[in-house]
């Protein structure tokens, strides 16, 4: 056993209806494809219905349950009503909720027309709460159990640059997800988001980074534990948390991302910059001034541009 491979029984999910928004590519694709092993019936859906289709077939020939394309722009709430519909009449009681459908760039923000800043936050945060919100009520009039799973990242409270407009959004799906788990547990529905971070998608990336720009930046370089995420490492999360195993979880925002953000947060973080040389010459310096202490403090200054405040 390792962590590429998946970590239930196979019957988990046997008898439950799971909705996943951009369920046809990417990471959606592996967690749909994942519920879909554990028994689930499982509707997919997003504004491209023949990626729809090619990977409800190819996920049903796998596992042998039923998958559901269902073509819906999750900006418009009348869409996600009627998919919803649809998909009770055809699945039966939705059981879980996983809003993944996402876009972003990667830009200077002064670079972004207010068109572009409206598409992500529009399909990132209007998108989930359109489905919450529809779902939701539907679950408390029926007085049926409920799961929602969200998922953000982990600038959702950090913030950062160049990816503004999803920060924003995905703060405003984590305060959602939080803010959901105290006011609607008293009818039954859970909330609960994952914060992943690199996790490569051909799609995605090629987008993001296109190139060489990909291993310039290489994500694994930053990560303490040296590498990306296997998709099947957030499937079996993901499972967790829809699942009843995670009963008593609510209003959690569980990050998977091997430290990255951690080791990002910390004001001195990148010291790591630094050669042992200079750390020894720090360590002899510690009780003494001299020339080396001063070499050592010149290149910390350079790397961190301190002035005399």
């Amino acid at each position: 056993m390792n962590y590429s491979e998946g970590m239930f029984k196979d019957d988990v999910f046997k008898g439950k209806v799971i909705i996943v928004t951009g369920g046809g590519t990417g990471l959606g694709k592996s967690m749909t494809t994942y519920f879909s092993k554990l028994g689930a019936s499982v509707m997919i859906c997003s504004r491209k219905i023949e990626v729809l289709e090619k990977t409800a077939q190819e996920i049903h020939e796998l596992s042998g349950n039923k998958v559901l394309p269902l073509a819906c722009d999750v900006r418009d709430y009348d869409q996600v009503e009627q998919v919803i519909k649809t998909t009770q009449e055809t699945l039966g009681p939705i059981d879980v909720l996983l809003n993944n459908a996402a876009g972003n760039f990667v830009s200077p923000t002064e670079r972004l027309s207010h068109r572009a800043f409206d598409t992500v936050v529009d399909i990132v945060l209007k998108g989930s709460y359109n489905f919450t919100l529809c779902m939701g009520k539907d679950w408390i009039a029926k007085k049926k159990n409920g799961t929602i799973l969200n998922i953000v990242t982990t600038y959702a409270w950090t913030g950062s640059g160049y990816v503004v407009p999803s920060a924003a959004a995905k703060a405003g799906i984590l305060a959602m997800t939080r803010s959901l788990a105290v006011e609607w547990a008293k009818y039954g529905i859970r909330s609960n988001a994952i914060a992943p971070g690199p996790f490569p998608t051909e799609g995605a990336w090629s987008r993001l980074m296109p190139g060489k720009l990909r291993e310039k930046y290489d994500p694994a370089l930053k990560i303490p534990v040296g590498r990306v995420g296997e998709h099947q490492e957030l499937a079996n999360l993901a499972a967790y948390l829809a699942s009843d195993f995670s009963a008593y979880v609510n209003g959690e925002v569980v990050t998977i991302d091997g430290g990255e953000w951690l080791k990002g947060a910390g004001e001195f973080n990148q010291l790591d910059q630094i050669p042992e040389e200079l750390w020894d010459a720090m360590e002899m310096a510690r009780n003494k001034s001299g020339s080396k202490l001063k070499m050592a403090w010149n290149y910390i200054k350079g790397m961190y541009k301190i002035r005399k405040v």
